[in-house]
């Protein structure tokens, strides 16, 4: 394992952090050697960063990721060859990502986020399903979170394509699936596309991860489509991280508080109908 990973492997170390720390003493094996006063010395690192920068062991970190290569689980780094290129132009991306399936450049060429409620509709299940089935068989790859509902469908809708790219970005660790009720859904996922988690490989679920993955489903989007969502919804932060990143955001136009806020907002009113076919047949 290189000194970067290592580095990016810590908590609350973003690329931003890491490449200034990189750039202050010259590389990522001179940031290891450091001692906590230096560290602190660059901006953003404080002393519980910093203890944690000079508490790092590679040898253990070595065997932890040997151990989780032997169950499947790729490292992609922002040099590494597979790592997201949708990505590289996005602020804070994560300076590692954790992958279980089937890493590679051809699913990042045309991606589509497809977002919404964990209890849709019944007609929306089948649309958002429709919907992924016909963007996936275009050529797209379908990224979601694998959450309940919304995201479900579009998970399913791409896997029933023959192509079969969908990507499920995680608020748990790729090794330890949520919500449990989707194991064998992320085990297709795995199969044909990829599970995709920023945090570490057997990390529990939390709240504040849930939000946090939605930055990266936008980041890895060309183009996202909200189908179901109130304002309170978690696909409201995956909306606005999109504007935030400069991606088109489309919003189904039903009379759902969330829809009619991005609308509101300069989100593209899409149809019910889904006619005219708004995203081209490349």
């Amino acid at each position: 394992m290189d000194a970067w990973t290592a580095l990016a492997l810590q908590p609350h170390i973003g690329v931003k952090t890491l490449r200034a720390l990189v750039a202050h003493f010259g590389s990522a094996q001179a940031v290891l050697d450091a001692s906590p006063a230096q560290l602190k010395q660059v901006h953003g690192v404080g002393s519980v960063t910093a203890q944690r920068i000079a508490a790092i062991n590679l040898e253990a970190l070595q065997t932890q990721f040997h151990a989780w290569a032997r169950q499947g689980v790729t490292l992609l780094t922002p040099d590494h060859p597979a790592y997201p290129t949708p990505l590289l132009d996005v602020e804070d991306a994560p300076p590692v990502l954790f992958a279980l399936g089937k890493p590679h450049l051809a699913l990042w060429t045309k991606t589509v986020a497809i977002v919404g409620t964990r209890s849709p509709e019944q007609h929306l299940h089948a649309l958002t399903q429709g919907l992924a089935l016909r963007l996936a068989s275009e050529g797209s790859t379908i990224i979601s979170g694998l959450a309940l509902g919304v995201d479900t469908a579009a998970h399913l809708g791409a896997l029933s394509a023959a192509r079969r790219r969908t990507v499920a970005v995680m608020g748990s660790g790729v090794l330890n699936v949520y919500p449990v009720l989707n194991r064998a859904l992320a085990q297709q996922v795995t199969t044909h596309g990829l599970l995709l988690s920023e945090v570490l490989p057997r990390a529990d679920v939390s709240s504040s991860q849930l939000v946090a993955r939605n930055r990266i489903i936008s980041g890895l989007s060309r183009t996202v489509i909200v189908v179901q969502t109130e304002l309170d919804g978690g696909a409201m932060y995956a909306a606005r991280a999109a504007f935030a990143q400069g991606r088109p955001v489309y919003a189904v136009d039903l009379p759902y508080s969330g829809n009619q806020q991005l609308i509101r907002e300069g989100a593209v009113r899409l149809s019910p109908l889904l006619a005219p076919w708004p995203f081209g047949d490349e």
